[in-house]
């Protein structure tokens, strides 16, 4: 059974909203990729190859999306990629079939349950025109009308509606993965919901009525439609605010975790000294993020303007995480299996900082 996360995959995958996916994967880098959905366990691949999202298609390759999965009729997502390129020709090659064989070219030779390979389908399509000078043949070839019935069949294939699926397929997904992006999403299309309504509003009495309008409807007309974009400026004002408002605090919490996390860690009692640490006990600001917003959180809050005082956090900074003063505190208590992992990122936080810090003296 797939998990609420791969839920959400399929359906950002479905809707073909590119930007949401990316978003999703970024934040949740361990989410597996290679499931089975529905009835005809197709893969996120077979679904993104169905609906010929190039774009969707080379995310998922780039996020470690399996090529040799197989939906129940054999098919790897390959195979759909060149069916499809019958029917749309060089577009759909280049889009789908091109990044399919080039992040696994062996996948051009596994066979579906009828034993067809993706380049048994793409040679049959190079000699699939017919010769002028074969128009005349009175003898039809044998292997060409059981690759016409194969193709037949695959065309069937691709104009069914690939959309039906099991009935738990899709459960709802709680309120509390929204993430901020989801969030603004959601804002801002309730927000041009409501000028469209209001739109539709104003323009009502105008559909049912015919007559020429006086100076006095037009004057209110004017003042009302006036109320209404200052009202729509207001409203979207707060919008941004409480969208500024809310990233702001997520900052802040997650600075906060890592300065009550640096504290329990860098000043252990004696009666923790001995546990071992491994890579995920090291208080990292961002535990899965980058070293760069790493270095947003750990100085989220502070004025750069204020030279001094940016200075002054900064060499704070750089001193907890300079490497000889980390292996001197930590050194002798972190796990061997994750030594090498935590010491090569301390280097490059270090760096990111002694980096910062030069273009400041620039």
């Amino acid at each position: 059974m797939i998990s609420r996360k791969q839920k959400r995959v399929w359906k950002y995958i479905e809707e073909g909203s590119v930007l949401k996916l990316k978003s999703y994967l970024k934040k949740h880098r361990h989410v597996d990729l290679n499931f089975s959905q529905g009835r005809r366990q197709r893969s996120p691949l077979h679904l993104a190859c169905c609906l010929g999202d190039d774009a969707v298609l080379r995310l998922l390759l780039k996020h470690g999306a399996g090529v040799l999965l197989k939906d129940h009729k054999g098919d790897t997502a390959l195979h759909i990629a060149a069916n499809r390129t019958l029917k749309h020709g060089k577009t759909a090659y280049d889009d789908l079939v091109v990044p399919l064989q080039k992040n696994y070219p062996e996948a051009m030779y596994v066979p579906n349950r009828a034993g067809v390979t993706p380049e048994d389908i793409l040679n049959w399509m190079k000699h699939s025109e017919p010769n002028a000078g074969t128009s005349h043949q009175s003898q039809r070839d044998p292997e060409r009308e059981w690759m016409e019935k194969l193709f037949d069949e695959c065309e069937d294939e691709f104009f069914e509606t690939f959309g039906v699926y099991d009935a738990d397929d899709f459960l709802p997904v709680d309120d509390e993965d929204e993430d901020f992006g989801d969030w603004a999403e959601r804002i801002r299309r309730e927000y041009f919901d409501k000028k469209h309504a209001e739109a539709q509003r104003l323009a009502g009495p105008c559909s049912r009525s015919k007559r020429r309008k006086t100076k006095e409807e037009r004057q209110q007309e004017e003042r009302s439609h006036k109320e209404h974009l200052k009202r729509l400026q207001r409203e979207h004002e707060e919008y941004l605010s409480q969208a500024t408002r809310k990233q702001d605090e997520v900052r802040q919490g997650k600075k906060r975790r890592y300065e009550e996390r640096c504290a329990a860690t860098f000043q252990a009692s004696s009666s923790t000294a001995d546990t071992r640490l491994c890579y995920s006990d090291i208080p990292w600001p961002a535990p899965q993020g980058t070293v760069q917003e790493m270095v947003d959180v750990m100085l989220h809050g502070v004025d750069k303007k204020d030279t001094a005082a940016f200075r002054k956090i900064l060499r704070k900074q750089q001193t907890l995480w300079h490497p000889d003063k980390f292996a001197q505190r930590c050194g002798t208590r972190l796990a061997e299996k994750d030594r090498q992992r935590i010491l090569d990122t301390v280097t490059a936080l270090s760096q990111e900082l002694n980096s910062l810090a030069q273009s400041l003296k620039a």
